[in-house]
C-alpha cells in the first residue's frame, strides 16, 4: 500500500480496503502505547475536530481537574493492520494530542520530538536515524525459558525463531517500514531486526510499531517477545544502538572527504555534545531500573564515555562499513535500550548533539583500545568517565540538566522525574529474592 498523503487519501483507502475500525495510537510519557478505536463512519469528524478522551488516566498527562484531551490523527501514518481480519479490516494512525482549544499538548511525547525537530529545521537540517533494536523470545511472560541456545548470526539449526523473525520482517514491510536485515543475536533466544534509516519523527513512529509487531507475531507463534534490557543474568542485554546523521537537503552534513575520519566539523561537534551530555540524557535513553543491569562492563554494553571508529566498547562509534561514502557516514550512539520512549530518547540525543554544535564543543581524540581492559589509572589519564550506574543516579543527574529540561519541556520533564523517583522508591523498599537467598540463612 502506498503511503497516504492527506485525509482525502486516507478516506479513499478506507473505502477501497473495506476498513471498518481505525485504532488511534499515541504514547504516555514512559513510551507505553495507548489506543482506542473508532469506526470508519467517525473518521472524517476525527480529522476535522479530533476525538476527545480523559487525559487524567494516562501516565504523565493531565491532572483530573484539567483532564479533557483531544487526539487528532495524523493521516500520513495511516496503515492497515495486517494481523487483523481482511473483512471489516482494521487500520491504525498515530495521533497528535491537543488541548481543547486546539493547541498542542505539552505532555505529548510526539509533540516534544516535533518541537525539537522544528528547532533543527530552523538551522536547515534534517535528522535521520537508524536504530538497531534487540529483543528476546521466551516460552511465555512468566519466566525466561529460552527457545534456543543459538548465538550471533547462527543458522536455522540453532535458531528456533527464524520463521517468526522472517514473518515479523514481512509484516513490518507490509506496513511501510523498511528493514535492512535481521539475525540471531549473541545471547540464547536473542534477536535483532534493523530498520532502514528514516527521518526522526517517522522513525519514532516506526519504533513503536516495530515493538507491537514483534510481540504480535510472537504471540501468534505461541511465545513471548520482550524488550526488557537485561532479562537473563550472565548474558548480553538488549540494546538500541542508534545510528544518526544530519542532512542539509541531499547533502550529508556529517561527511567531509578531506578529513581522516571522513567527519565534518559539524559531526565532530555533534559527537562532542553527545559525550559531554551523555550522563544527563541516560535517564531518558535508559529509563528503567533494569536498564542498569545491562549497562555494566563486559557484555558489549557501552558504559565508558568515549568515541572510536571500530571500538565497540566506546559510547559513540563511527562505523567504517563503507569508508568515504557520503550517504553512509553517520555516528552510532550505543547506550540506549529498546524499552525507552523513542520520542523522548530521540529528543534528548538531538538536544545533546545540537548543544555541541551551538557551543562549539571540541571533540577529544578517539579511544581505539578496549576500554574494558584499561585500568582505572589509564581511564583517568585518558579522561574517560562512566555513565550513571543506577536509575536514581541517572535521575539525579538529569534533574539538574538544562539540556534535558529544554528538550522535554517542563511538563514532561517534571512528570518523568517524579515518576522515576517513585519507581526507584518502590524498588528500594521492597524485599527481593536475592536478599532472602543471601541473608535469611545467615542473619
Amino acid at each position: 500500500m502506498n503511503k497516504p498523503g492527506d485525509k482525502k487519501d486516507v478516506l479513499e483507502l478506507v473505502e477501497k480496503n473495506n476498513v471498518k475500525f481505525i485504532r488511534l495510537w499515541f504514547t504516555d510519557i514512559l513510551g507505553q502505547l495507548k489506543s482506542f478505536a473508532i469506526t470508519s463512519e467517525e473518521l472524517e469528524d476525527a480529522f476535522e475536530e479530533g476525538m476527545g478522551f480523559d487525559g487524567s488516566s494516562i501516565k504523565g498527562f493531565a491532572r483530573i481537574d484539567e483532564s479533557d484531551m483531544i487526539a487528532k490523527p495524523d493521516p500520513a501514518t495511516f496503515q492497515i493492520v495486517p494481523w487483523r481480519p481482511k473483512e471489516q479490516a482494521v487500520a491504525r494512525m498515530y495521533c497528535d494530542i491537543l488541548n481543547p482549544d486546539g493547541t498542542p499538548y505539552e505532555g505529548d511525547p510526539r509533540y516534544a520530538l516535533k518541537r525539537n525537530l522544528e528547532r533543527l529545521k530552523e538551522k536547515g537540517y534534517t535528522l535521520y536515524l537508524g536504530p538497531e533494536l534487540e529483543f528476546f523470545y521466551f516460552k511465555n511472560d512468566k519466566g525466561t525459558e529460552v527457545l534456543d541456545e543459538g548465538g550471533y548470526f547462527d543458522l536455522t539449526t540453532l535458531d528456533a525463531a527464524s520463521d517468526q523473525r522472517r514473518e515479523t520482517v514481512l509484516t513490518l514491510e507490509t506496513m511501510g517500514i523498511k528493514v535492512e536485515y535481521s539475525h540471531h543475536e549473541v545471547a540464547p533466544s536473542q534477536h535483532e531486526i534493523d530498520l532502514r534509516y528514516a527521518d526522526a519523527l517517522t522513525m519514532a513512529d516506526n519504533v513503536m510499531t516495530y515493538r507491537v509487531v514483534v510481540k504480535e507475531v510472537a504471540s501468534k507463534y505461541g511465545c513471548y517477545a520482550t524488550f526488557m534490557p537485561k532479562p537473563i543474568f550472565g548474558q548480553n542485554g538488549s540494546g538500541m544502538h542508534t545510528h544518526q546523521s544530519l542532512f542539509k537537503g541531499d547533502k550529508n552534513a556529517f561527511f567531509d572527504a578531506k578529513d581522516k575520519f571522513y567527519l565534518s566539523d559539524i559531526a565532530k561537534k555533534y559527537i562532542a555534545g553527545l559525550l559531554k551530555h551523555a550522563p544527563e540524557i541516560t535517564a531518558v535513553c535508559n529509563q528503567w531500573i533494569n536498564s542498569y543491569k545491562r549497562l555494566v562492563p563486559g557484555y558489549e554494553a557501552p558504559v565508558y564515555i568515549a568515541w572510536a571508529r571500530r571500538n565497540r566498547s566506546a559510547l559513540v562509534r563511527v562505523p567504517l562499513y563503507k569508508p568515504g561514502k557520503e550517504k553512509a557516514t553517520r555516528i552510532e550512539l550505543r547506550s540506549p535500550d529498546p524499552a525507552c520512549n523513542p520520542y523522548l530518547a530521540f529528543s534528548v540525543m538531538l538536544a545533546a548533539g545540537l548543544e555541541g554544535i551551538e557551543k562549539n564543543y571540541e571533540l577529544p581524540e578517539p579511544v581505539e583500545k578496549d576500554i574494558y581492559h584499561l585500568s582505572d589509572e589509564e581511564k583517568l589519564e585518558l579522561g574517560i568517565k562512566s555513565l550513571p550506574g543506577s536509575l536514581i543516579e541517572a535521575i539525579e543527574i538529569a534533574e539538574k540538566s538544562d539540556v534535558v529540561r529544554r528538550a522535554l519541556g517542563d511538563h514532561i520533564f517534571n512528570n518523568f522525574i517524579e515518576n522515576k523517583k517513585i519507581e526507584w522508591d518502590d524498588y528500594r523498599t521492597k524485599i527481593h529474592p536475592y536478599e532472602l537467598e543471601r541473608y535469611l540463612p545467615i542473619l
